[in-house]
């Protein structure tokens, strides 16, 4: 009888060895391969970072050297952009661009918010599944599609409503790109008014609210920072977008005097004019500038959004 079952524990004993064995294996294989993937990811982001930061810096130390040949002064509070004669201000490319945004975001918010509020708390859900997949088809459209559709829709019926002979300018421009950013700016306002917990509309209606006091009081008040957030995400689509803006602006480096006169902003000012110029010359700096001006635009924008996040992550 003993020696049956010393065989059976000597068995026992290496089965448990090979389980043990075999789960150490396992165990070592998930940490190389987690491992692995931690230096991978790892590696990635700094592949970005540094991508980043040469972009700033080729970009930066070119723009810069502009101000060797003039002065900021001059290139930022002069109207006169007259390559041929070396004269490179660019107060009215950036007055252009700053009041094609204000107008493009004063068409689109309220337009986009009152969807946003459509979605998430009035339409039925037969509505929401229909007008969520437009959004975020119109979200992938390619801007120069937009551009195409301004330029021969759009332009034709603003000559007619309004009588000018070209109808290139602002409006054109703003009424695009307020189509463009629209469906970016609902969708994330939509999301934001989602989350905003239900207990805060039950205890409205309980103190006799309607609906519409409910939306306007409680509801947007408590998702405003992911409604600014998206906001701002348009504005930063508004103020970078190039092809679109190319095709309906009129592209005459002059101050916009009213929505019709055709006109110029920093991005299609930079990609009408980039391909003409040397690169060792003041009026590719001048470019240059222009574009270091629209990257820290964004950086800015984008700053914000974080530290609006960040505040809203605390108040939760």
């Amino acid at each position: 009888m003993g020696a049956p079952v010393q065989n059976l524990a000597s068995r026992a004993q290496k089965s448990s060895l090979a389980e043990s064995s075999i789960s150490t294996k396992r165990h070592n294989r998930h940490l190389f391969s987690n491992t692995m993937f931690r230096y991978y990811f790892l590696f990635s982001i700094l592949a970005l970072c540094l991508v980043l930061g040469l972009v700033i810096v080729f970009i930066g130390k070119t723009a810069l050297l502009l101000f060797a040949h003039l002065s900021p002064l001059e290139f930022f509070f002069s109207f006169n952009w007259s390559p041929e004669e070396e004269a490179f201000g660019a107060a009215a490319f950036i007055v252009n661009t700053l009041s094609l945004t204000a107008l493009t975001l004063l068409i689109a918010v309220p337009v986009s918010v009152g969807m946003a509020v459509l979605c998430a708390e009035i339409a039925p859900k037969w509505l929401k599944g229909f007008i969520r997949p437009v959004l975020d088809l119109l979200v992938g459209i390619p801007s120069i599609v937009y551009g195409y559709l301004g330029l021969t829709v759009l332009l034709p019926f603003l000559r007619r409503v309004s009588g000018e002979g070209l109808g290139d300018g602002l409006l054109a421009a703003a009424l695009v790109l307020a189509l463009m950013v629209l469906p970016t700016i609902c969708r994330i306002s939509d999301d934001a008014i989602i989350a905003v917990p239900r207990k805060y509309r039950d205890a409205a209606y309980a103190l006799g609210s309607t609906r519409l006091q409910v939306i306007m009081r409680v509801v947007l008040p408590a998702a405003n920072r992911g409604i600014i957030s998206a906001i701002i995400l348009g504005m930063t689509r508004a103020v970078g977008e190039t092809m679109a803006v190319v095709m309906v602006i009129g592209n005459t480096p002059q101050l916009a005097k009213t929505l019709f006169t055709p006109s110029s902003v920093l991005t299609s000012n930079i990609v009408m004019q980039i391909s003409n110029v040397e690169f060792d010359s003041t009026w590719n700096y001048a470019l240059h500038m222009m574009a270091f001006l629209l990257l820290l635009i964004s950086f800015v924008l984008i700053l914000i959004i974080r530290i609006l996040g960040r505040k809203r992550r605390d108040a939760a």
